[in-house]
């Protein structure tokens, strides 16, 4: 991963129009805060009707209680994207010495988040399975149906998982040679476990379980503002986004080419211990 990301940030940056400094055009400056609001706000469109549903079906013993790695999750996730609106907010208001200080956070916040969504995956996946375990052999059906649908998300998840990861080491890498590459790929990065979020907000369409299909979209979507904006303000397209498309476009071919697919649902079962 640290190869595959130095081999991308030892290129030779070209010059950037937004590059971070104080400039007349206040949405220059302001552009990366945008998307960090942008990111909060459909995290919590998404999450608060969810978790909030999910709360009263916990009270009302329609569900087991959420495991303790899924708060930690939930607090680091939400932990980084209010990390990426300070940073972005710093360095809008000219405080770059606190921008470096306040980075460190993120050495520590992101191998964190990284190692609990990968724990978090088999937690949940085994909390069903001893559901149905446990159910007599005539509600065990709905529980087969869940582990299945399951076992499809474990795609999305394990591609959210591997990106975000080489995503963020590209970006922290280019943090002191390359400050537009490095500011583009944090928000670009983060962009990447979005879907979560996404696919709980129940008024937009989705494809799940079908098809993996809007999740992908929609972080296309989601990432757009900014592309629009730079390619206006540059009038080309800034490597960032070649790199970005490079790697989640083909991850994103094989979640499709893998998906319900008897193979891995098989493979999914062995990943989980089962």
């Amino acid at each position: 991963m640290a190869t595959v990301a130095g081999t991308f940030v030892e290129q030779e940056p070209r010059p950037d129009v937004l590059s971070g400094t104080p400039r007349a055009h206040a949405v220059d400056r302001w552009i990366f805060v945008g998307m960090a609001v942008w990111f909060l706000a459909i995290v919590l469109t998404g999450f608060i009707p969810d978790s909030i549903m999910k709360i009263g079906m916990v009270r009302a013993g329609e569900r087991p209680p959420f495991p303790i790695v899924l708060h930690m999750h939930a607090g680091l996730m939400g932990s980084f994207l209010l990390l990426l609106l300070a940073q972005t907010w710093l360095m809008a208001t000219g405080r770059r010495e606190y921008h470096k200080q306040l980075g460190l956070a993120s050495f520590v916040l992101a191998p964190a988040l990284v190692i609990v969504g990968f724990v978090l995956a088999p937690t949940m996946y085994h909390q069903t399975y001893d559901l149905m375990q446990a159910a007599p052999p005539e509600g065990q059906a709905k529980y087969l149906q869940t582990l299945s649908v399951s076992e499809n998300i474990k795609l999305i998840q394990l591609y959210i998982g591997l990106l975000f990861s080489v995503f963020l080491v590209i970006g922290l890498r280019a943090r002191k040679r390359d400050a537009g590459l490095h500011k583009r790929m944090m928000i670009l990065a983060t962009a990447i476990p979005l879907p979560a979020g996404i696919d709980r907000i129940e008024w937009i369409p989705s494809s799940l379980p079908g098809s993996p299909l809007t999740p992908i979209l929609f972080t296309i979507v989601a990432v757009s503002p900014m592309f629009v904006w730079d390619v206006v303000r540059n009038r080309s397209i800034h490597r960032a986004y070649w790199i970005w498309l490079g790697l989640f476009l083909p991850v994103g071919v094989v979640v499709f080419a893998l998906w319900d697919k008897p193979w891995w649902h098989s493979a999914a079962k062995w990943l989980m211990g089962v």
